[in-house]
Parts: structure tokens; sequence; C-alpha cells
């Protein structure tokens, strides 16, 4: 494995938070949330205990892909607000202890992006993939003067940035080397990209698609090589940035340099299996190709935890203390927590396992107090990606109070980005800050926990005692954690539990004494269990 600068001390045991830029607050009354909203509710933030933010793209774009496809890396989109606005979210989150991210799409740009209506045009740029005659399968038509066609990384109006081929092709000579000039002109261009934010303040990026860069590597061993060389590069240049991958095989893209992946609703060799198995119950989000799993955080009872566990096992050993894993609620791609049949009495007990397990906690906006996954909604910024795969059901509006639009934006109703839950018990920030049996305030304690007690964090230790209903584990050898995601009560015997019980620290519905751990439907705890267990 290669060595690296050892990661910032601050980042081993953060709490993430997402914000979808777009929907979070809107200061200006036009519908769309903007930096300066950010800024009016870092409070909040602070008060929940989280210690980074990460935005989702702010560049400039057509926003045909809700701003993945960017036209300039060094400028902001204006519906956000300025270079000072965001330096000012920038600086008044720190003053919170608070750590800002930008997301960096690396494998594409949109084809409005100056590369590449220049590349259009001219036949000897190979800052993007062309094919020069005809047009081969999976390619898209040259829209300009060159003739040929050149390959989309998503949408087809993405074009792919040229990392070069981990093989080589005689039938497809529009195969180029990684070590060909487009190429190192891409991987310069993303130094100076992170060399130009990272100099304003910023703590770091995570990077969309990361996995994506060398086209035909089957193992991701040339992709991994490109990541290797930027590390190197950070390490050097910003010791103190971090990136995080959405890449979905933390196994592979740790040891390539992130200092952090997601498990993701895709990736690795089962396809985003052991996120898809805590929380995909096929509503919402779902993509018809995904084998049939049954997730975990269901009321039927039909998920195992296993999935899940042996995967983190296996990407932790693969690992070592070379980085993270980071889980997060859900994110502005898939489904919410708060989806189909798991309604907001479920809640609690995810994130008791969630704020509880040895990975990062990535909190998506909203999730804290349990906003819904609204179906139905129309495609808006390319938020459709297939019959049952509507993203913009998780995009909505962020619901601060019981004011118009949930507090979001003073612009009309028409005129907002995406409606708000029309539900007219919707939970907000509002009224859940006021009842201190909440979700939020649930969410708050447990953060504050996790902080107060290492074993709780990332590099206690885990040993899972009964991977079924109820799961149940021992944290850092001292802390017993119960979860139970079914409707129907369940029990188990161990000898972890003595004949008064272990102190309860975070519970609700579950009892633990003489050996018997008792939990009911929704049920959660999180117990002492004292020195003696240590």
């Amino acid at each position: 494995m290669t060595s690296f600068r050892p990661a910032p001390a601050w980042l081993s045991d953060a709490v993430f938070y997402q914000i979808y830029p777009q929907s979070f607050a809107d200061s200006d009354g036009d519908g769309i949330g903007d930096f300066n909203g950010i800024t009016e509710h870092l409070d909040h933030l602070a008060w929940l205990g989280v210690d980074a933010v990460w935005i989702n793209p702010c560049f400039e774009s057509p926003f045909r892909d809700a701003g993945y496809d960017i036209s300039d890396y060094l400028s902001l989109a204006p519906r956000y607000g300025t270079d000072d606005d965001l330096a000012e979210v920038v600086e008044q989150a720190e003053r919170r202890g608070i750590r800002v991210l930008l997301d960096l799409v690396a494998g594409h740009t949109s084809d409005r992006h100056p590369w590449f209506t220049a590349s259009a045009g001219d036949p000897d740029d190979h800052r993007y993939i062309w094919a020069a005659e005809g047009c081969p399968a999976g390619f898209v038509r040259s829209p300009g003067n060159r003739h040929g066609a050149y390959l989309p990384n998503f949408f087809d109006s993405q074009p792919a940035l040229n990392f070069g081929y981990a093989r080589m092709d005689p039938a497809e000579p529009w195969r180029q080397s990684v070590d060909a000039e487009g190429p190192r002109a891409n991987r310069a261009a993303l130094r100076d990209i992170m060399d130009h934010w990272l100099r304003l303040g910023l703590a770091g990026f995570r990077v969309d698609m990361a996995h994506s860069l060398v086209k035909d590597d089957p193992d991701r061993s040339a992709t991994a090589g490109v990541w290797t060389e930027l590390r190197g590069w950070l390490d050097a240049a910003h010791p103190e940035a971090v990136l995080l991958s959405e890449w979905g095989d933390p196994a592979v893209s740790v040891p390539a340099g992130f200092h952090a992946d997601f498990f993701l609703q895709f990736g690795g060799p089962t396809n985003g299996g052991p996120l898809r198995s805590l929380w995909n119950n096929g509503e919402g989000t779902d993509n018809e190709g995904w084998d049939p799993l049954a997730c975990f955080f269901d009321p039927s009872g039909k998920g195992s935890p296993r999935t899940f566990v042996e995967a983190w096992q296996a990407a932790r050993e693969a690992i070592g203390g070379a980085g993270h894993i980071a889980l997060p609620t859900s994110n502005h791609d898939f489904s919410r927590l708060n989806c189909g049949p798991r309604t907001a009495e479920q809640l609690p007990a995810a994130f008791a396992f969630q704020l509880t397990w040895p990975t990062l906690p990535a909190i998506y906006y909203g999730d804290e107090i349990g906003m819904r996954y609204i179906p139905g909604l129309p495609d808006t910024e390319g938020s459709v990606l297939g019959p049952r795969y509507n993203r913009a059901g998780s995009r909505t509006p962020m619901q601060w109070d019981d004011s118009a639009n949930a507090g979001f934006s003073t612009a009309r109703a028409d005129r907002l980005y995406l409606p708000v839950d029309p539900d007219p018990g919707r939970p907000t920030v509002a009224a859940q800050m006021a009842d201190e049996r909440s979700l939020l305030h649930l969410v708050h304690r447990l953060i504050a926990l996790r902080k107060a007690t290492p074993g709780l964090g990332p590099d206690g230790s885990v040993e899972v005692l009964h991977s079924g209903y109820p799961f149940v584990y021992v944290r850092g050898g001292r802390h017993l954690v119960v979860i139970n995601p079914r409707s129907a009560p369940a029990t188990f015997t161990t000898d972890v539990v003595g004949e008064a019980g272990p102190r309860a620290l975070e519970a609700e519905g579950v009892e633990a004494a003489s050996g018997l751990v008792t939990a009911r439907g929704f049920g959660y705890g999180v117990f002492d269990l004292g020195p003696a267990s240590a």
C-alpha cells in the first residue's frame, strides 16, 4: 500500500452533513437556496454537533444535471451567490468549528464548457475522448465541426474528460494511454482546480464518480493510480485537506489515496449491496436492475445486517489505518430514510445505529428531522433516471418552521426549485427544537454521546453479538448497542448483561438485565456495561 501523509486529526471522528444548496435555505426570495441561506443556518449545524459540511456542486452550469455538468470550475453559479458569499460561509462555519468541503466533478464537464466547445472544433485536441469516424456504441455525435463522436460519462450533455484507457485495442484507435498528452493535461487541471479553492479556505472535496476516470479499467487499478498521484500532490501542497470519494468501494478507493469513501447504493463487488441491505425498501429511488434484497431497516423484519457487517469487515481489513469508511443516511441520489413503508417512528433506531457504528456518519440535510421522500415530482434538472428512480423526491426544500414554504423561501410556491412536502404534519426544525423527545434532539444527543465516548467512534472496537433482530453489538469493550428496526418485539440472551443490567445512556423500548435483552418494535438502546467489561 502506498504510504500517504496521515489524515488530519479532525477527520478521525468527524460527523458530516450534506447540503444540497438549491434546497437548503433561500435568502433572497428567488425560490432557490443560496450561500447566504447556508450562513444564516450555521447555528443549527453547530448545535446539532456536525464537524464538516459537504456542499453539492455550486459552480457555473447549465444545470442539466443539477450542477454536475460544470461549465466553469473556477466560477460560482450566480444563483448561489458570489465568491465573497462562499467565503462568508467558510469563515462563519470555521468560527463554529465546522469545515466546508465542495463537490469536485472530476470525470466530465458540461458540453458547454469552453474546453469542450474548443475540442469539438479541433481534431488535435485530446482533452476529451473522441472517435474520429462514425459513432461507436455509447458515443454521441459531434456537435461541432470536428468529425466523429465523443464519449459521455453520464448524460449525453456530460462529455467524459480523457484520463486514458487502461488497455489498448487496435479496433478502437481513439484509446490513449494514461500518460498521453490529453490525460496529463487533465490531471494538471484537477490540481489547478483543487489548488484554487483550497487556497480560499476550503477543507477539501467530495469527488463525484471518482471511479470513472480511466476507461476500460476493470480492476480500477489505473484509476487508482491517478488518485495516488493526486493524493501525493495534495499531501505536499495542502496537507490539511481531505478527499472523500463517490466510489462505493472503500477497499479500493482508500488505498488509492482517498481519506474516506462512502458505502453507496452502487459500487463494489455487489453493486451497492451493503448500503441497500440497510435502507433500500424498494420505494423512492429504486433501480430495476438491482438484485432483490430485503433491507434490515424495515418493519417486516425480513432483512439482516449480515450483508453490511461482512462488507464493512472486509473493507476495514483492506484499509487498515489508511483511512475511513463513511456511511450516509441518504443522499441527493438515493431515497431518504423516511420513505415508503419506513415512517418517522422507525427513524430513531436507524440513527442509533448510524451514530454508534464505527464509520464516519454523513447526515443528509433534513434527515435529522425525518423529512420524507416525496414521490410523483416532475423531472427537475435531470432528476429522473428511470421509471422508478426520481431523485427529486430526496431534494425538496428544507423544512425550517411552519411559515410559508416551511421557512425555506419567501418566493411564491410556484417559483420554488421543488415543492415543499405538502403534508400539513410535516416535521420542522422549529417544532422539533421545542420538543426534547423529538428525533432532532435524539440525533443531537447521540452525536454528543459519540464525541464524548471514544469507544463509539470509528477507532473503537466492535464485537457483534447478534446479527439479526435485535442487532446487538459491543463498542470499545464497554458499550452495548441494541437496535430493533422491525415492528415486532425481539429478544436476545447474552452473558455480557449482568443481573442488575447495564446503565442506559440513550434508550427507548429496550431493557437489559439478568442475561436477557428485550426490545420492543423499533426499539433501540445504548448502554454502559461498566469498567468490568472494558
